[in-house]
């Protein structure tokens, strides 16, 4: 079951590779229950050392990892799973490759029909987003946090994601999101400022999301 809270997004500029331990280490220390790996531009053997390496943290810290869009590395480093885009394999192509208990999260934009199909495709959770100006995914559309509310009724954990800052956060919390998704508004900076944002955002959960103290 996916614990409500922060869920850390890796990012090729602010997490470099000489920076990603320290930098998603930092994260875990300030609270995150979910991390991300996403890279896209390097090469594969050093996705799958960043990736490994990742795992083996995320494991001594208790924390699931995904990885973006590549449910065969997340199989061969043994993840908890994989976040899929709209572009991407379908769920159940990866729901072949990693198993049953294998963790799938699907973006769905601002559709709420996006997310039925994900939930009745066999989706663990359900993405929503852009809600701010994102510099990870400045074209992505726009998503008003009504959506939020209205995704509660399909029952699955929801991430707010794009934009999100230790700022804004608490209205798509309040909202309905059970996970906020950053990269920006978290990485960048010492390990100590990225701790420093985390534990801001974990603070932000545990105050405004009813589940937070029970899943923790």
């Amino acid at each position: 079951m996916l614990k409500p809270g922060l869920y850390a997004i890796t990012d090729n500029a602010l997490t470099p590779a000489d920076q990603l331990i320290a930098a998603v280490e930092a994260a875990l220390q300030g609270g995150a229950t979910l991390v991300q790996y996403r890279d896209k531009v390097g090469t594969s053997a050093e996705r799958l050392r960043e990736a490994t390496e990742l795992n083996v943290l995320c494991r001594q810290a208790g924390v699931p990892l995904l990885i973006n869009d590549d449910p065969e590395l997340a199989l061969r480093v043994g993840a908890a799973g994989v976040h899929l885009g709209q572009e991407d394999c379908t769920l159940a192509d990866a729901r072949h490759v990693l198993g049953p208990e294998a963790v799938i999260g699907i973006t769905c934009h601002h559709r709420l029909d996006l997310a039925r199909n994900a939930k009745a495709a066999g989706a663990d959770y359900l993405a929503f987003g852009r809600f701010y100006n994102s510099a990870t995914k400045p074209g992505a559309p726009p998503a008003e946090t009504t959506v939020l509310t209205e995704a509660r009724a399909l029952a699955l954990p929801i991430t707010a994601i794009g934009g999100i800052t230790t700022d804004n956060a608490e209205a798509l919390i309040r909202a309905g999101a059970d996970l906020i998704a950053v990269v920006g508004g978290l990485f960048g900076g010492t390990p100590e400022d990225i701790r420093h944002r985390a534990e801001t955002f974990t603070r932000l959960v545990a105050r405004h999301h009813p589940l937070f103290s029970s899943s923790n």
